[in-house]
């Protein structure tokens, strides 16, 4: 009898955590209307050639982690604008050790962007300059290190804008809902 009256509490407990649910969200997941971003491949205001379609690409790769978001290139049809410019770029800021052997290098990437809604021209994200950066230890100060470190700071940055992209939608989402 203890048993059966013990197993019928742990499954009411259970049925209860289940439907109470703990308020936990994927970030990387949007389930929200279908959206429709326009981005065009950002200004490059650098000497660092492809920085631009590196970036292009590395975003085009997050975003189609959802289906409920299209990247494309033609304006008309879509919803919201991803603007983009590369500010400028150091490569690289070299460490050295006491007998001169390169230690490390640091890869400084100033870029703005911006996400603004067309149908209404309202601006829901801006980000005027931001600076990402990139650490590796080296055994010798190379390009190759350099291009090692610039890929890692492209795919952190383009994880962090469409991140923000999906925390924009939500509350864009939330706000158009009617209250109850």
């Amino acid at each position: 009898m203890l048993k059966t009256k013990t197993l019928g509490w742990g499954l009411v407990l259970c049925c209860a955590l289940v439907f109470s649910g703990c308020g936990y969200y994927f970030p990387h997941v949007y389930e929200g209307a279908h959206r429709v971003v326009y981005m065009q491949t950002w200004k490059n205001r650098t000497n660092k050639l492809g920085l631009d379609m590196k970036i292009y690409q590395s975003l085009s790769r997050w975003f189609q982690k959802t289906e409920a978001v299209d990247l494309t290139k033609e304006k008309s049809g879509a919803d919201l604008i991803l603007a983009g410019e590369i500010l400028s770029i150091d490569l690289p800021s070299v460490s050295w050790n006491s007998v001169s052997d390169a230690t490390g290098t640091k890869v400084q990437l100033y870029v703005r962007y911006a996400l603004k809604d067309l149908k209404t021209g309202k601006i829901l994200w801006e980000v005027p300059n931001k600076l990402y950066t990139a650490d590796y230890t080296v055994q010798t100060a190379t390009s190759a290190a350099d291009d090692e470190a610039l890929s890692k700071i492209i795919d952190d940055m383009s994880e962090h804008i469409y991140l923000g992209v999906l925390n924009k939608l939500r509350k864009q989402q939330t706000q158009a809902q009617p209250a109850n």
